[in-house]
């Protein structure tokens, strides 16, 4: 959020970004119901980015997202699950190996998250909410499967998942949270 310029026109991503990070803010306890109700409201009819700040001065900055997440396995078992900060682009390197991504209470800071991968005989669990849109339009499948639930995909998805790279002898498996 630029400080030099609080009267300029908010766009939707800065009141989107600003949302994300009164949710964050609530999940640690730093907002009560009420004051979220309260500041999402005004976060979503915010014309300025002076009132899109002022909803969050109080609130400590969100912490950056590490740009790429590089996983490297060779058979073992690699889980990234409850609260993690999910990254723009993540690297799998895979042989022989069980990866599960559980994005159920991942901090969620940017809409899309490419992963090149490059997995050899294993399988990746991919544990997500509905509405995620996962895209293996660039995947290159040998000898492998794909077992995805994308299909209720939502028309604005809060996740778009987009998996390149290859596959060889492995399997993807999406699944829903348990409750």
């Amino acid at each position: 959020m630029s400080d030099e310029l609080p009267g300029l026109r908010a766009s939707h991503e800065d009141r989107d970004r600003v949302v994300d990070v009164l949710r964050v803010a609530a999940g640690d306890g730093r907002l009560s119901a009420e004051e979220l109700d309260a500041r999402l409201e005004s976060a979503l009819s915010a014309r300025t980015l002076g009132e899109l700040a002022g909803l969050t001065a109080d609130l400590p900055a969100a912490p950056a997202a590490k740009e790429v997440l590089v996983i490297k396995q060779h058979g073992s078992k690699y889980v990234l699950d409850g609260r993690w900060q999910v990254p723009t682009r993540m690297e799998l390197r895979t042989q022989l190996c069980r990866v599960t991504l559980d994005f159920t209470h991942a901090v969620i800071t940017s809409r899309a998250l490419r992963i090149d991968t490059d997995m050899v005989h294993g399988r990746l669990f991919i544990v997500s909410p509905p509405g995620v849109l996962i895209d293996t339009s660039e995947l290159s499948l040998i000898y492998s499967k794909l077992k995805l639930r994308s299909k209720d995909a939502a028309t604005d998805p809060p996740l778009h998942i987009e998996l390149v790279g290859r596959l060889l002898h492995a399997k993807i498996i999406e699944r829903r949270p348990r409750r």
